[in-house]
């Protein structure tokens, strides 16, 4: 009876027709050391299963991110901001005269106002740049949570 079963079992498993649980039936058939004779074939295709099921992976897989591309921006890009630098700076030098007046100031008073309202402003400009880094803080937190570093 239970071997007319398995045969059954067997044709639906071919045909593609079988639940679930009559999948669990015939592992634990193939399983157990009693399989009949004429159905040892079918032995290694349902203990595959359950030697695939206790094997783990092991090895440690490198993540490694595509940086070459970003490297090869970064390079170009700076080397653009180098040209425009020293070409601004010529320019700038050849159209003024040798002389240049730097902005002294005589009155103690007046030099340290300026040069609060100067430090006033390059405050201002940090603390823009601060504000930002909240972003790249939060995106390095999201990272290291994704690979939990």
């Amino acid at each position: 009876m239970a071997l007319d079963r398995i045969e059954k079992l067997l044709e639906k498993y071919f045909e593609a027709q079988t639940s679930i649980a009559e999948e669990k039936e015939l592992k634990d058939y193939f399983a157990s050391s009693d399989v009949a004779q004429h159905l040892e074939q079918y032995q290694p295709i349902f203990g595959y299963a359950i030697k695939a099921k206790q094997e783990q992976f092991t090895a440690t897989i490198p993540l490694k991110a595509k940086k070459r591309n970003r490297v090869v921006w970064l390079s170009v890009a700076a080397s653009v901001v180098v040209l425009l630098g020293v070409g601004l700076f010529t320019f700038n030098n050849y159209n003024q005269p040798e002389y240049q007046d730097l902005g002294t100031i005589e009155d103690p008073e007046v030099a340290f106002r300026e040069t609060q309202r100067a430090l006033a402003m390059i405050s201002e400009s940090v603390n823009k740049g601060i504000g930002s880094m909240e972003y790249i803080k939060e995106y390095e937190q999201s990272k290291n949570k994704v690979f939990k570093k």
